[in-house]
């Protein structure tokens, strides 16, 4: 009983302090502020829905509380763009942004403390893309089982990338009656993806892998396997000739250095004030790149400088002469600089189409 007693005064008093304790907490958290509190705010109320290259960002914050400000130091994608003593507005030339979200931050200092405050605003293109039309010049047997990633013209002749685990395979082709030169199955492991030529090499891409592969264009041996240095997926792939272009499902179209098989810059492609995801197999074709985009039977003709979509082509038509209705979607694009002509065909079609572009 005694010792009984004794736990019971023991646990009233522990009790007793837990409550003391938890009452300072409570006071001191309502008698002042949280040291996460914010005291500034982006006065968001001036932003536009959405801002073009041929606008200028207007920065200003709002001080609820009228705190003595020292000084504010503004970012955009965390490259300075000035600073100033009070809320007085700072604005900034969108001209060479890339379209996307801008990425805003202040860094506000006041009484011998400092706050940063962010918020973001959407950079959309300010081209209109123009409705082109195509016309089929001719159209050949493609093989039905051929799952089309990637597709290319090399020395006048046509290659394919395909893909599927177990599937994939590199493929040398006659393109007018479909026959296969030459053909190369890839690891099981492996999802073939994008496929391109450039510096005598042939550079293949992995989906899900995150590696791709460098090939000797004559023997088809494995020169080097290399490992994307962005935790990206593998998609399209084409070149202008001293880079090459990357697509991995999202909006973003990378740029490669090709000796190094580094990724040095990317742009976000926006149709109008549209993001454009699942940007898929690539082709460049004169100075702009041609892009599949995965579920729709479309291309998307994007500027590599800033990512905005100049033209778009549907091609949802040409699915009247593809046997398999069920087949999958347009995928593959190669250009023929020898015919001036474009070729395109898609997942397990039988036919491949020669067409040429206009307004």
């Amino acid at each position: 009983m005694y010792l009984a007693g004794h736990l019971e005064i023991i646990m009233k008093n522990y009790n007793l302090l837990s409550i003391i304790l938890l009452g300072a907490i409570i006071v001191s958290c309502n008698g002042s502020k949280s040291a996460t509190e914010k005291y500034f705010s982006f006065d968001d109320s001036k932003f536009k829905t959405e801002y073009s290259n041929d606008d200028a960002l207007t920065l200003q914050l709002l001080n609820v509380e009228n705190k003595k400000i020292d000084s504010i130091v503004y970012y955009v994608n965390e490259k300075n763009i000035g600073s100033k003593k009070n809320l007085d507005k700072i604005s900034f030339n969108l001209k060479d942004q890339k379209l996307g979200y801008q990425n805003l931050k202040a860094l506000v200092y006041f009484d011998g403390e400092n706050q940063e405050i962010t918020s973001r605003v959407e950079l959309v293109s300010n081209v209109s893309p123009k409705l082109l039309k195509f016309t089929i010049v001719n159209t050949y047997p493609h093989d039905a089982t051929s799952f089309t990633e990637g597709l290319e013209f090399f020395r006048d002749t046509l290659y394919e990338g395909t893909g599927l685990r177990g599937f994939s395979k590199l493929l040398k082709t006659d393109y007018k009656t479909g026959k296969i030169y030459k053909s190369l199955k890839l690891d099981a492991g492996y999802f073939g993806e994008g496929i391109t030529f450039i510096n005598n090499k042939l550079y293949q891409l992995t989906y899900e892998e995150k590696v791709g592969f460098i090939y000797n264009v004559d023997t088809w041996k494995v020169e080097k396997t290399f490992v994307f240095d962005k935790p990206i997926e593998g998609w399209g792939l084409t070149n202008d000739g001293k880079y090459i272009y990357q697509s991995d499902g999202t909006e973003k179209i990378w740029k490669m250095d090709p000796n190094t098989q580094k990724m040095i810059d990317y742009v976000n492609v926006y149709s109008g004030s549209s993001k454009i995801k699942s940007v898929n197999e690539l082709e460049y074709i004169n100075g702009k790149i041609y892009s599949n985009i995965w579920q729709k039977d479309a291309i998307a003709v994007v500027n590599p400088e800033n990512g905005k979509v100049e033209g778009i082509l549907n091609m949802s038509s040409l699915r009247k002469f593809v046997k398999n209705k069920d087949a999958e979607v347009l995928n593959g694009i190669a250009y023929n600089p020898k015919t001036k002509t474009i070729f395109v065909t898609g997942k397990n079609w039988d036919k491949m189409f020669e067409i040429t572009v206009s307004e």
